[in-house]
Order: structure tokens, then sequence, then C-alpha cells
């Protein structure tokens, strides 16, 4: 599991409230390097954004392990949203989201991992970011 990226502007990497844990969107850092950037279907391949995805995933789950001190008490990933910086006639952001979404049940399970998903096109996102994810689990009580 990564080190948890720090926030880059005025906000907090997570939220727990209740039984849920809001994580911040996260984008595809790899060893703190923004691994993806640019548009995709013009500059970033489909299949390369699919990564980024994925990365956004992993990078959520090191959010949550931070939050909550272990994925143990995660009980259900909620919702993932999903922003693609997309080419103006891309229109194939589900499947990008994939990455993340295909992620959470591969850690979590059906019962677990399976979530509500929203899947965007953007023009741009922060530091020229392929994908940006963010995730609301539910969690055990305190």
């Amino acid at each position: 599991m990564p080190q948890p990226a720090a926030p880059v502007a005025n906000y907090v990497p997570w939220v727990k409230s209740g039984n849920q844990l809001y994580v911040s969107g996260q984008l595809p850092l790899r060893d703190g390097v923004l691994a993806y950037t640019g548009k995709v279907g013009e500059t970033v391949s489909v299949e390369d954004a699919t990564q980024a995805a994925r990365l956004c995933g992993i990078n959520l789950l090191a959010q949550a392990k931070a939050a909550l001190g272990s994925l143990e008490k995660v009980r259900r990933v909620v919702k993932l949203g999903a922003f693609v910086s997309s080419a103006s006639d891309f229109t194939r952001q589900p499947v990008v989201a994939n990455g993340a979404s295909d992620l959470m049940v591969a850690a979590f399970g059906e019962t677990v991992g399976r979530h509500a998903r929203s899947a965007v096109g953007v023009n741009v996102l922060p530091l020229d970011a392929a994908v940006e994810i963010d995730a609301v689990f539910e969690i055990d009580p305190d």
C-alpha cells in the first residue's frame, strides 16, 4: 500500500461522519509522481486511462487505511465518483472508471466491493491529471 498523498490545497484527505468515510479525490500518483497526464481520447489511451483509474483506486484504499488503521473496518464500498479528463468527442468514461471499480471488487469481493458510481467527462483536472476518483465507504461504527 503506498503512502497516502497529502492534500495539495485547503481540504482534508478524508472525513469520517457516523459510519461513513468520505475520501477526497485521488489522482493517479505513483511514488508521489503523477503517472498519467493529459486528455483521454487525445493524448491518453483508454488502456492507460483505465490503469490511471486503478492507480486512483489504490490511492483511495491507502487513504482509507490511513483513516481506519485497517481496511478490515470497511463494510461496503458505497460509491465512487470518477472524473475523466476527456477529449471533446470521448464517451468511454465508464470503461475508464472500471479500472477503479474492478479493483474494489478484487479487494473486497462482490458483496462489499460492488458500488454505485458516477463516471463523468471533464475538460481539465488538477495538475493535468488524466483521472481523479473520490469514494464513500461504509465503515464499522466507532
